[in-house]
């Protein structure tokens, strides 16, 4: 690696510092993890003709094309243009110069599972969700993950994500429509929370365990149960890997609509612009949120946010996790 490469600037603009010398790899951002063929022809072409051939599928959803000699750098963002152009400009994002690479690096890319286009369980559209999110956080230097899913079986992993989305439904009963066949209940007893149960051969619901999955509507063979018009959303909030404290997510709005969410993330980047510690390279975003408080947090990112009728918030905030440090539980073999 040449010594008079700023290593900053080659981060910002999306490459990597490798353990291999001379050599770099770039990210590429999948706005909802979703593509078309024509984009991964270009992604192949520049890993062919600028790297080894060979890509890496990111955790993100994006992609990684490694061992890119450093000097071709500028003719790597050239290429990358279209991919700019067709993955980022269609969502409104805002980068000025497509032909100079991606001006932003820390802001990791937005993931989303494949949603209510394709799977029966999604409760909306995740990739419209996503797209809206990344027009709303990038280009933007912070460490932050976000990561929409479909449904309450979180197959996108939001549990492990800075700001988690989980789409909810808001499931409606048609009594008239009922025969008492108990599908409903089953289902929910046996996959969910157990919401529903039989009154005098009536289906009732408890609104505290109902978590808005839709698998009723999906068990129901006569249409008694459908989902209401619109998603709603749980948004979980500061679930992290790492080092330090790996942690899960945990529920800090529930039943809140899009506007909500979106209003929420983006107070959040004024939040962190306030508290992050600018002498590290980064801190990432949990790491604030522990060091200010929970109460800091919760009251400056609804600052100025109107909440919906159905909407709840988290009261207090206890993370599930483990430091590195802890070891009382475990003990040598002797």
């Amino acid at each position: 690696m040449s010594l008079d490469l700023n290593r900053k600037k080659v981060t910002k603009n999306a490459f990597r510092i490798t353990k291999m010398r001379n050599s770099t790899a770039v990210r590429i951002r999948v706005p909802g993890g979703h593509l078309g063929a024509e984009e991964m022809r270009i992604i192949a072409d520049i890993a062919e003709k600028f790297g080894d051939g060979s890509l890496h599928i990111t955790i993100r959803q994006g992609f990684e094309i490694p061992n890119i000699p450093f000097e071709r750098m500028p003719e790597v963002n050239a290429a990358l243009a279209p991919i700019i152009e067709r993955l980022e400009l269609p969502y409104g994002v805002k980068i000025e110069d497509p032909g100079a690479g991606y001006p932003a690096a820390g802001m990791r890319n937005i993931s989303a599972c494949v949603g209510a286009w394709f799977c029966p369980f999604a409760n909306g559209d995740t990739t419209a969700l996503a797209g809206k999110l990344e027009a709303l956080v990038y280009p933007n230097d912070f460490h932050t993950k976000i990561a929409v899913t479909g449904c309450p079986n979180d197959c996108i992993k939001a549990h492990m994500q800075d700001f988690g989305i989980i789409t909810i439904c808001r499931p409606e009963y048609d009594y008239s429509r009922c025969i008492g066949c108990e599908a409903c209940v089953k289902a929910c007893t046996q996959k969910v929370t157990g919401a529903l149960k039989m009154k005098d051969g009536k289906v009732v619901k408890d609104d505290r365990r109902c978590i808005g999955c839709g698998e009723c509507v999906l068990a129901c063979p006569t249409g008694a149960w459908t989902r209401r018009p619109g998603s709603l959303y749980r948004l979980l909030i500061m679930g992290r890997t790492g080092k330090k404290n790996p942690r899960l997510a945990m529920p800090f709005l529930d039943r809140v609509t899009e506007d909500v969410v979106l209003k929420v993330i983006r107070n959040t980047l004024d939040y962190v612009d306030r508290h992050i510690l600018r002498n590290l390279v980064k801190e990432h975003i949990g790491y604030i949120v522990d060091r200010t408080g929970y109460p800091v947090f919760r009251d400056a990112v609804l600052e100025g946010v109107t909440l919906n009728p159905e909407a709840r918030v988290a009261k207090t905030m206890s993370w599930p996790g483990y430091h590195t440090l802890d070891d009382g539980n475990l003990k040598d073999i002797e």
